[in-house]
This record gives C-alpha cells, structure tokens and sequence, in this order.
C-alpha cells in the first residue's frame, strides 16, 4: 500500500507530520508491517525527534544553521552552485548528511513510535514550499 502527503513549509524549520502518518496507518486496518517514509526532493530531509519540548527543533534548527551556514558566508566562498541563492546549496548539503527516508516499524495499526517522538520533515530551504513524502507499507 502506498500513498504521498503534502507538507506545506514555511520556511527552515522542522514540520511534525506524525498525525498525518497515524491515520493514514489507521485507514490501513490493524496491519502489522514496516513503513517506508521517503521525500522526493533533494533539499529536505526526514527525522524522528522529541515533539514534547520546542526547543529542540529550534536547538536542531541553530545546530546546522551553524554547521552549515548560507551560501553568503564567509566561510561558504568555496561552493560553485550557486544560482539558486544562498540557501540552496547549503540545503543540499544538510540534506546529504541528515536522512531522506525513515523505516517505522507498523504494530496493530499504528506506527511504534516513543512517547515522546514525532515524525518531522525538515526544510532547509528559506522560502515555502510543498514538500512531498511517499508513504509505502508493506
């Protein structure tokens, strides 16, 4: 069974999605499986991380800001791609490093998952976009 969900994004940051994934599962019936989890572009990625605190996604969102810095920095003079802004190419590179697919273990309908994790797309470009994640569960 497959299906894709759109993920509005407004900008760099971290977007849960795990209710959106939750019920897609829960539509399935009480299947029992693994669930593959892959988004089709190539300046995003995925995580599973804590969804209690914010301040993890923002702490997240600082550390590879800092990692990775806009392609305007000093620091960044080395990068040749570099037509479509400043954020681009350093969005590739977070996305090279961080995952773009997740495997979730599937259990009487419902993804099994911690108490305290969600499901994020994290968008690593400056501007919005409509990020795409196929969903297969087999």
């Amino acid at each position: 069974m497959q299906t894709e969900i759109e993920i509005p994004t407004g900008g760099q940051g971290l977007y849960e999605f795990t209710r959106d994934v939750q019920d897609w599962i829960a539509g399935r019936g009480s299947r029992t499986g693994l669930l593959t989890l892959f988004v089709r572009h190539t300046s995003c990625s995925l995580l599973i991380q804590e969804n209690a605190d914010p301040d993890v996604q923002s702490d997240l969102l600082a550390y590879f800001r800092r990692l990775v810095p806009p392609g305007n920095d000093p620091s960044m003079r080395y990068l040749t791609h570099v037509l479509e802004g400043p954020d681009d190419m350093p969005a590739h590179i977070k996305a090279a490093i961080l995952p773009v697919s997740l495997s979730i273990p599937v259990a009487d309908g419902a993804a099994v998952l911690g108490t305290w994790q969600g499901i994020y797309l994290f968008e690593h470009r400056d501007r919005p976009h409509r990020r795409k994640v196929a969903l297969h569960l087999a």
